[in-house]
């Protein structure tokens, strides 16, 4: 798998660089977490704070793009969605919160 930045840019008022970037690869497409291995390296950046927002592949092509910010700090990527967080760690669904639902009552 090979990766390449094809576009950075810095935006100083988040406090983050934005990239997008294209990847060739052979046979299966890559997960996003070895996407995010590769893009970390090739950025030179902590994959804590590296979101990827979105990954795109052609229909029948070895290769997609994408689009990802790396922030300078913890708090300044505490501005990401949760559902964005969320699927970075590799998680379906946010825990739901509240009561939890009691079993109908046996007449």
């Amino acid at each position: 798998m090979e990766i390449s930045v094809k576009d950075r840019k810095e935006n100083r008022l988040l406090r983050r660089a934005e990239a997008r970037f294209e990847v060739e690869f052979e046979g299966a497409t890559p997960s996003r977490k070895e996407v995010k291995e590769k893009l970390c390296a090739a950025l030179n950046s902590k994959p804590e704070l590296t979101v990827i927002g979105w990954m795109a592949q052609g229909f029948g092509k070895n290769t997609l793009s994408g689009y990802a910010k790396v922030y300078e700090d913890a708090a300044s990527a505490s501005v990401e969605l949760p559902h964005a967080v969320l699927r970075e760690k590799g998680e379906k669904k946010a825990p739901k919160k509240g009561k939890a639902k009691a079993a109908p009552a046996k007449k």
